[in-house]
């Protein structure tokens, strides 16, 4: 084919060639281009090898024709000799004025129009009848990975005005082929149940309408094969091979047949292992990293991961370049393996400079505070990665991406670069919000986070609702010293009325001032030192409870209470919203001053939660939490106001906010002087918006308590699902929960109260 298009071209090329003879060579005096309608005259000059003042003969012909040719822009070049002027004449390919879809439902139309595009083919671009030809081709290949085998395609080019061209592309995509069966043969240790379970294809199941794992894919069907392999080397068949695979379609191309073929091989045991290269580290600090012995069943996963560990902890010393490399030496006859581990560190690296991109607003100085590697020192592959954690969990970044480069011209220094991707820290808005409990909240605030770029925040707040109409300033320097030493004061008003909460019918006047000094003990630990100013005002109404009018008649109806707060926090999450890994732990206790307050009591909790990350997407998470107060001195018990209350979100979902535990004389809510919590809930992405991190689903169980005493009688529990969304308009958070053994009212006992769908709007989680 390729010889008979050169021919023709050649052929051409003689026959054009006639308008100037071979003995009419001349000197170039002027060009001229006839037949240009979009191409510019310059684009012409550019490709002609041609110019004023050279000589022209019989043999420039042919090198000029195929040079203006292989533009692609023209579908016919002639050359004529006037005097002295090369008169150029072309025929301008077509231009694609408009590609029509008409059929297409499985790929959207801008997907198709992007494959087309890789080929050269989209609207605007010259028209080229050849790449017309592989237009089939590739909307093949974009609807093979859909799955369509019974694609058909039928294209039809028309000539418009302005000698444009539009394309319509007829496509009849069929049903989706799905995997009717996988076999695998050759295989003796594992079923075919048991190696398929680690596939990603499989057969038609509940599903695969979301998961699309019977639709069949050369890419995930490597992948599987991959996985296969690895499944068997893990478990000790170092000799295990895929001998063959073979798909077949049914002649319907409503079904597909895949057989694998594998020749499995015998087990291997591990006979001896050691560590060998330039140990630069101590050798028993490598040595423990090492998860493998000798008797035990060979495995690449086991062997990989300690190869790893020895390059992660070289890594941490500074040797960013280590390779440790597995060397196994393989005895068939006696059917074992010895391993070695072979070191090789490399130079150890120095960090040359640490560098800052995309911090437009924030300081560097605030950056750079949170960095655990330092300039000049060896590198540390956990200190980089602790330091990229550190400024997600800032809140002041979209995201945070590391990477260090070699320093160009040495052999033993790398640059740390840290690119963030600024996000708004400043608010100010007046907004209204729903909530459940609170009813119609209204609020406005102005804060700011990260204060003129220099890590500090400020807020001052108003809202109003149902329940509460309050007014707040705070201040936070995380940085009062340069040890990292934190500082903040908040001022306060609030006035409350308990009844519209579903608690016992009273209301409180509350001013407070607070003064809170924060200490890190080390990377995770912290103390916090607080005092805390409050003048309480006491309101009671004809249908105040009995348990209430008791306590004013002996305390009083206006408190004044000064308290030292003391509070230690262990901190591993890895990020301050959503977080997927880590843990928290906050310990604290609260006590009224005596001499001072006029009421005296403490109260002390500890809340703890981790995060398991299960798979990319898939997160569990445990919380638990145990609170207690009490009063002492002069007064009796802890002050009613101060229980704790249990039920709604945050707490026992399924449950009405704040019913669970207690109740006074008018059979309200009361609360407790004990607190016992504890939730269990798997965290996933919410279906087609994986790739959303603002939005998550979860699934829970929610177990708890509230009383005035110690134990795990009446413990109260639910199940159900959850969403949360942190919306441009306020968060959301939603939930649907069972509750499972929630007790019916019976004669004075009014029950449980039950709410199974909740929700707030407009608050923080």
């Amino acid at each position: 084919m390729k010889q008979l298009i050169f021919s023709r071209l050649l052929l051409l090329c003689l026959l054009l060639s006639q308008a100037v003879k071979a003995d009419d060579e001349f000197i170039v005096r002027d060009i001229q281009v006839k037949g240009l309608q979009r191409i510019s005259l310059g684009t012409v000059y550019n490709y002609l090898p041609v110019n004023v003042g050279d000589k022209f003969s019989m043999r420039n012909v042919g090198p000029s024709i195929k040079a203006l040719f292989k533009t692609g822009f023209f579908k016919d070049i002639t050359l004529e000799k006037e005097g002295s002027t090369l008169v150029v004449n072309v025929v301008e390919r077509p231009s694609i004025a408009k590609i029509i879809f008409e059929g297409n439902k499985d790929l959207s139309k801008d997907d198709l129009t992007k494959a087309l595009d890789k080929i050269g083919l989209s609207e605007g671009k010259v028209f080229d009848r050849q790449v017309l030809d592989k237009v089939e081709q590739e909307l093949n290949r974009q609807y093979l990975s859909h799955g369509k085998y019974a694609l058909k395609i039928k294209t039809d080019v028309s000539t418009l005005t302005r000698n444009r061209v539009g394309i319509h592309i007829k496509i009849s995509e069929g049903r989706v082929t799905k995997i009717k069966q996988i076999n695998i043969v050759g295989n003796a240790a594992f079923d075919d149940k048991t190696l398929l379970k680690t596939f990603e294809l499989s057969t038609t199941n509940l599903l695969s309408f979301y998961s699309k794992d019977d639709q069949y894919s050369k890419q995930k069907l490597g992948a599987d094969l991959e996985t296969l392999k690895s499944y068997y080397l893990d478990r000790g068949y170092i000799n295990f091979s895929i001998e063959s695979t073979q798909v077949a379609i049914t002649p319907d191309k409503k079904d597909i047949y895949v057989t694998i073929n594998v020749k499995e091989g015998a087990v291997y045991t591990l006979d001896k292992v050691k560590l060998t290269g330039n140990l630069v580290v101590p050798p028993e600090e490598l040595i423990k990293l090492v998860t493998v012995g000798p008797g035990e069943i060979f495995s690449r996963k086991n062997a990989t991961e300690t190869s790893k560990a020895i390059s992660d902890k070289l890594g941490d010393k500074g040797y960013a370049f280590a390779n440790v490399n597995m060397v196994p030496e393989i005895n068939e006859a006696k059917k074992t393996v010895d391993m070695a581990f072979f070191v090789d560190p490399g130079k150890r690296a120095y960090v040359h400079r640490i560098n800052f991109k995309g911090n437009t607003k924030t300081r560097d100085e605030v950056l750079r505070r949170e960095m655990r590697q330092m300039e000049a020192s060896w590198a540390s592959s956990s200190k980089i990665e602790r330091s990229k954690t550190r400024l997600e969990r800032l809140g002041y970044f979209e995201s945070v991406n590391v990477e260090t480069p070699p320093v160009v011209g040495t052999s033993d220094q790398i640059d740390v670069d840290y690119t963030v991707v600024e996000k708004p820290s400043g608010n100010l808005s007046a907004g209204i919000g729903f909530s459940q409990v609170q009813g119609i909240v209204l609020n406005a605030n102005i804060s700011q986070d990260n204060v003129f770029g220099s890590g500090k925040r400020v807020n001052l707040a108003f809202n109003n609702s149902d329940y509460a109409t309050s007014y707040q300033f705070g201040f936070f320097n995380p940085y009062f010293t340069p040890d990292g030493v934190s500082l903040g004061y908040n001022l306060g008003y609030t006035k409350r009325n308990a009844g519209q909460i579903n608690i016992a019918n009273y209301s409180t006047n509350v001013a407070n001032a607070g003064l809170d000094f924060g200490i890190p003990l080390n990377e995770f630990d912290s103390l916090r030192f607080g005092l805390d100013l409050k003048h309480t005002e006491l309101i009671t109404s004809a249908f105040t409870s009995t348990q209430i009018t008791e306590f004013v008649a002996d305390e009083g109806d206006k408190y004044l209470t000064f308290a030292p707060t003391l509070s230690w926090t262990h901190d591993t999450l890895n990020r301050a919203i959503f977080p997927n890994s880590g843990g928290q732990q906050r310990l604290s206790a609260y006590v009224t001053t005596p001499g001072i307050s006029d009421l005296e009591y403490y109260k002390a909790s500890y809340k703890h939660q981790i995060y398991f990350p299960l798979a990319k997407d898939l997160t569990f998470r445990l919380h638990g939490e145990v609170a207690y107060g009490d009063g002492y001195g002069n007064t009796n018990d802890l002050p009613f106001f101060e229980n704790y209350f249990g039920g709604g979100t945050g707490s026992i979902r399924g449950y009405k906010n704040n019913t669970v535990g207690p109740v006074d004389s008018n059979n309200f809510p009361f609360g407790g002087s004990n607190k016992l919590i504890g939730n269990a809930e798997l965290f996933f992405p919410v279906p087609f918006l994986s790739e959303t991190k603002s939005v998550r689903l979860g699934t829970f169980f929610d177990a708890g308590r509230i009383a005035n005493n110690f134990g795990f009688s009446d413990m109260k529990y639910s199940a159900g699902l959850s969403g949360e969304w942190l919306s441009p308009f306020g968060a959301l958070s939603v939930s649907a929960a069972y509750p499972i053994n929630a007790q019916s009212a019976s004669g004075t006992d009014p029950g449980d109260q039950k709410q199974m769908f909740q929700f707030n709007f407009g608050q923080n989680f």
